[in-house]
């Protein structure tokens, strides 16, 4: 066999490893999504109980059962509606689905804040609930490619569990939980981001819809009237333009708070020790028009050479020398510098193996759900 023949046998098998047309079945695929934009009945009460699982999973930084209440929640629905709508010119769908959208949002909160006003239980560290007050880059993507992949699933023939993995690594629901819990204590940066973080999700999981519904050709909302059907796709336009502005917004500044956080963490580990002191903390605010970063040094006070010296190496990072603060409440005279960091290796060894004991819980628990799950699926399979 010649070199061309090789090369155009591989090109073929490529061709029919990623065609899709002989599994999509788009007739069905539409079907199915209006079918799940509809919020009432049972999905009323599915939703409410699964927001109650969740916020309890939270608050008790239990992953499982976190990950159970977001297999429950028919909050997907209504968002890829939303972008079935965009990409059909179906006006009336878009609406419809923001409609229940808004809905769900509304009885998720009162649901969430109602537990956490009213919940017994401590949040001595809620590491689960303030991984969901700020969004970064890596939710964006995440969003984006669980999109696709959820609408690839809903288009094809066979179906598969697909949908499942797409509702639990987009994460809808914690981060609606997070805004009961900043409504019921009263701190509205948790609600604000927490609500930032949902509309981030929302938007490119519909923006995923979107492209796919184009990319597989569903059919659009064809009137009579000509006029009316221009009037049609101006809205869908315009409605898309709504959505992607602060979308891409967003985005642009998530990506760019993380390159802030990659460069300070950078120079924050390329300078522990400054002369005869040492950075044992540090924190960016991003409050105000440039971020600044705190730096909390211990040890002997800094001398001007080696507060320079750090300047420069800020630089080098791209910050500006306005964009530094040192805090030098914990220096002392006559610094041992071996002594504190002998100290501060005690306490971070102490935390590790804190961290540690509860990762190894976390990992017995999620071996016993997996399991139960086992079980379940056998006792399935033997009963048909």
């Amino acid at each position: 066999m010649s070199l061309r023949d090789k090369m155009n046998s591989t090109g073929k098998y490529l061709r029919e490893l990623v065609n899709l047309s002989e599994h999509i079945d788009v007739l069905a695929a539409m079907t199915n999504i209006r079918s799940s934009v509809p919020f009432r009945g049972p999905n009323v009460f599915i939703l409410f109980f699964a927001i109650l699982i969740a916020s309890l999973g939270l608050n008790v930084n239990s992953i499982p059962v976190i990950i159970g209440a977001m297999l429950v929640s028919p909050l997907m629905g209504p968002i890829i509606g939303f972008g079935l709508g965009l990409g059909t010119n179906d006006t009336d769908l878009v609406w419809e689905a923001l409609k229940n959208l808004v809905v769900m949002v509304v009885i998720s909160i009162l649901a969430s804040t109602l537990y956490f006003v009213l919940t017994p239980l401590d949040l001595e560290q809620p590491t689960e609930l303030l991984a969901r007050t700020k969004p970064t880059i890596y939710d964006v993507l995440i969003a984006l490619f669980g999109g696709l992949a959820g609408i690839v699933e809903t288009s094809r023939k066979e179906k598969g569990t697909v949908m499942s993995g797409v509702a639990i690594a987009t994460a809808l629901m914690p981060p609606l939980c997070t805004v009961g819990y900043g409504i019921a204590q009263l701190n509205w940066q948790y609600a604000l981001g927490a609500m930032y973080l949902f509309f981030i999700n929302s938007v490119f999981i519909s923006l995923a819809t979107f492209i796919m519904v184009k990319y597989f050709r569903y059919p659009s909302v064809q009137l009579e009237d000509q006029k009316k059907q221009s009037r049609r796709q101006w809205v869908v336009y315009v409605i898309l333009v709504i959505v992607l502005i602060p979308g891409v917004f967003s985005t642009i500044d998530i990506v760019q708070d993380n390159n802030t956080r990659r460069a300070a963490s950078r120079l924050i580990s390329s300078n522990k020790s400054i002369g005869k002191s040492y950075i044992f903390d540090y924190k960016i605010d991003s409050s105000g028009k440039q971020d600044v970063i705190d730096l909390y040094i211990a040890g002997e006070r800094l001398s001007d050479e080696s507060r320079e010296r750090f300047y420069q190496e800020a630089e080098k990072q791209g910050f500006m020398r306005s964009q530094i603060v040192f805090h030098e409440d914990a220096v002392t005279e006559g610094f041992d510098q071996e002594a504190l960091v002998k100290d501060l290796f005690e306490y971070h060894s102490k935390q590790l193996s804190q961290k540690d004991a509860v990762i190894d819980s976390l990992r017995k628990e999620l071996r016993m759900r997996e399991d139960e799950l086992e079980e379940l699926k056998q006792a399935k399979t033997d009963s048909l």
